[in-house]
């Protein structure tokens, strides 16, 4: 894996633009952000030290779904999808960790849709309530 050096303040994904792989923070700290409708960025996540990002990438060579950007110096390996294909074709346990974290992060969504179904229930019946 390839290591790449950024300083702070360094856009290092930007939403929408093609995925290349995924990101391990060996050093530093990044910021999530996800683009609004409404031309605002809402943080969605801090890392640091032994997290990853850039995940679904490796999987699907989607446009990136965020904007990562470094909140200090950072250093940061590249898992090219050459990189997990070859370390799935040799050792495919160790891919847990990159599964576990997409696992995780599907559920935590999850509990966000659940959150604003459930508001959005409330707030029919608050109205449903007044007529």
């Amino acid at each position: 894996m390839e290591k790449v050096y950024f300083n702070k303040g360094d856009v290092i994904v930007e939403e929408g633009t093609i995925s290349d792989g995924a990101y391990i923070i060996e050093s530093g700290k990044v910021e999530v952000f996800k683009k609004l409708p409404n031309g605002q960025s809402q943080q969605i996540a801090r890392l640091d030290k032994n997290d990853i990002f850039g995940e679904m990438g490796l999987i699907d060579q989607l446009p990136r779904s965020a904007t990562v950007v470094a909140l200090e110096d950072c250093c940061i390996s590249i898992m090219t999808p050459d990189n997990f294909n070859s370390l799935a074709k040799r050792n495919p346990k160790a891919l847990m960790p990159v599964l576990k974290i997409l696992a995780k992060r599907l559920r935590g969504t999850l509990k966000i849709i659940e959150k604003v179904e459930g508001h959005k229930s409330n707030s029919n019946a608050m109205v449903a309530g007044n007529i």
